[in-house]
């Protein structure tokens, strides 16, 4: 059986607008106890904010959250997947782009709607063996630290 995006996605996804403070932000991962949010400016997905933007682009970069908007900071434009790619294929296009997270659609253009999110760590659950497959993907190189911890749990 192939298993796709769809059998491991979350839904619905925690989302925010992008003209929300970054406090905003912060406090309602805090009460949904999430480590992310699909950021959209009305109807349309333009990007993701996560714990690691909030550490990097405030924290470090000392920004004051309740001046600095979330369009300020989110990591875009989103990278997105379909319901039915197959988590094989998922795991390619995180390592790819070097993330942990992508956000689900269905339909093109102006019918793209978003019906949830997809994490490394919801994929190594169900398949823990598509963690030797990053490790492959990785070879030589060592991995980031994000993926290095995900990685070594569900490695035996």
């Amino acid at each position: 059986m192939n298993i796709t995006v769809k059998d491991v996605m979350v839904s619905p996804v925690l989302v925010i607008d992008a003209g929300s403070t970054v406090r905003v932000a912060a406090e309602y991962m805090s009460l949904k106890e999430v480590g992310s949010l699909v950021v959209q400016d009305e109807e349309h997905t333009v990007g993701i904010i996560t714990e690691r933007d909030l550490i990097n682009r405030i924290i470090v970069d000392k920004k004051d959250p309740d001046e600095t908007l979330v369009k300020d900071i989110m990591s875009e434009p989103p990278v997105i997947a379909v319901p039915s790619l197959s988590i094989d294929d998922a795991v390619r296009v995180m390592f790819q782009y070097k993330i942990k997270k992508l956000i689900v659609v269905e339909g093109e253009g102006e019918k793209r709607r978003l019906v949830g999110i997809v994490t490394l760590t919801d994929i190594a659950r169900v398949n823990p063996a598509l963690m030797l497959l990053l490790k492959d993907l990785f070879g030589e190189e060592p991995p980031p630290e994000r993926f290095r911890k995900t990685m070594e749990y569900y490695i035996v």
